[in-house]
This record gives C-alpha cells, structure tokens and sequence, in this order.
C-alpha cells in the first residue's frame, strides 16, 4: 500500500517528521501507529510537490483546519528558524481543544517570531479567559476582514475541499489575486469512472480565461478538445479546468490513482514518478504534452 503525507518540519531539520493521525480503520495509519518501531526499515521516496513556501517579502497568512496543519505547520517552522521579519497570520479551525493537533507547538513557534497574529476557531468548544487567540465559531468574510490580513499577501492554504472554496472565496472579495492563493487539497476527490459511475453535475467545456498556444489536448469521452497552456501545470489540471471527471489522490506520480489510457500523443513528466505506468498510459497528475495528446477521459 502506498500513501503521501506531508512533512510537517522544517527543511533543514537534518530530519524528515511526518504526522500522521491514527483512523479508526485505517490500514496505514494503523500500521505506523501500532506496528511501526524506532529502527525498522521503511521504503520511500523523496520529498515532491509544489506546495511550498516561496522566497519574498510579502506577508505570509497559513490557514488550515485539523489535520490539515501539516503542511503549513512546516512552513512555520521554516519561518520560526530564521526568526522571519514578514507579517504572519496563523488562521486553524478545530472542533476542540482535544482535537487541535500542534496547539502547544505552533504557539511556541509563533512566538518566535517578530510579527505573528494567531487566530484559532473552536467550532464545538467556547475559549477560556487565558486564550484571546482563541473564537468559537467558524471565521465569516467579515471576521476575516477584522484580521487585518493585506490584500498583498502570499496565502497558503490546506484542508477540506468545502473548507478551502469558502476561504478563497473570502479571500479573493477580500482582494487577493487567484495567484497569490496556493492551496493544498488535504483528501482526493471521489474516485471517477468517465462513463460507468455518474459524473459532475457541470458539463466539460473548454477551460477559462485565454486559449492556450501550445498542441491540442483532446478528452475523447467528454468531447472537449483544446490547446495546451503551460499555465495549467499538468494535464489534470487542465481537465479540472474543464470539469471533467477524472480521479487522483498524491498529484506528484506515487499512488496511480489517475492512470489514464493515451490514446495517441506522447508527454513528458514535469515530476518524474516514483514508478512508470504502464505502456499505453499515463499519470495524469505530474505530466504535460509534447504533441497532440488524445486522453480516454
């Protein structure tokens, strides 16, 4: 069995820390929790993914909801390690006390730096007097507009999809650009079946804003053909766009989750998969066209 989890340390740590909460039938989570031991031996691959921390001097605001911190927490302590000067917002919604992960940790991380604002959201819990920090309820556009958080800020945010859509939405009629939004899916769509199982409820149609230069993609199943734009980032991206029904779990080429047969066109792959599918398919997720490229999607 393979799974992804995020790092949740900083990358010059001389370590590698992940975090990973115990499901009550988890077949993984339930391995590493009880079976796992200091000294054992594990195969994995290297650290892969775009959801990192950029260079610059803009405000960074973090925001994640349960165990979704995992990301964004090692990002802070990227942060916390060179005593960064920027604006930091840490923004985490959690039932309660009892399931906020990292509470202590990144309170103390936070104050290490100059310039921290932390926010926390008790949905089912009130705060206590000592915790100012703390609201109980879920954060609105307008409590969010209280923050204080500016409109040029670099966002990084992880959890739910419900979750991240309405904070980008707050976030985006706050006036942050799309772009300087970078978001991290803590769980993968429902698994697809293009033709078998029902499909989304919004026809396939060509991907928003201006028509790409580079070879024509074509999704033989949902009928859309169009050109490649590098502005997509992989092929998944691009049939996102288009609301077409695919599946993925990792996007960084480790599960196959979004194997896909190829119908014609050859790709390459912006991240190198941890293993090659096999011939006559591609993954989706972590690859781009170099000719006209026709998909079974």
């Amino acid at each position: 069995m393979v799974r992804s989890y995020s790092l949740s340390s900083a990358p010059t740590a001389g370590a590698y820390r992940i975090s990973v909460k115990h499901e009550p039938h988890g077949k993984v989570s339930g391995y590493i929790h009880t079976a796992l031991h200091p000294g054992d031996l594990v195969d994995i691959a290297s650290p892969r993914g775009t959801f990192v921390l950029e260079e610059g001097s803009r405000p960074i605001v973090l925001i994640s909801a349960g165990i979704g911190a995992t990301p964004v927490l090692a990002m802070l302590h990227r942060l916390a390690a060179t005593r960064d000067p920027r604006p930091v917002w840490w923004i985490h919604i959690a039932h309660d006390r009892a399931h906020h992960a990292f509470a202590d940790e990144t309170h103390a991380l936070l104050a290490q730096l100059p310039d921290a604002h932390e926010h926390i959201y008790y949905t089912g819990e009130a705060p206590r007097p000592d915790e100012p920090y703390v609201t109980q309820g879920r954060p609105s556009a307008s409590s969010l507009a209280r923050l204080g958080i500016p409109a040029d800020a670099d966002v990084y945010l992880c959890g739910p999809t419900a979750f991240m859509d309405h904070f980008g939405g707050f976030l985006r009629d706050h006036g942050l650009p799309p772009e300087r939004i970078h978001t991290e899916q803590f769980s993968a769509l429902p698994a697809i079946n293009p033709g078998v199982t029902p499909t989304a409820g919004v026809r396939p149609h060509q991907p928003p804003g201006p028509p790409g230069t580079g070879p024509l993609i074509t999704f033989s199943r949902s009928g859309v053909t169009t050109p490649w734009s590098p502005a997509h980032g992989s092929l998944l991206d691009l049939a996102e766009a288009c609301h077409i029904p695919t599946r993925w779990s990792c996007r960084t080429g480790v599960c196959h989750t979004c194997v896909t047969h190829i119908v014609s066109g050859d790709i390459t792959y912006t991240t190198p998969p941890l293993e090659l599918p096999e011939a006559g398919t591609v993954l989706v997720c972590c690859s781009a066209p170099t000719t006209e490229v026709v998909l079974d999607l």
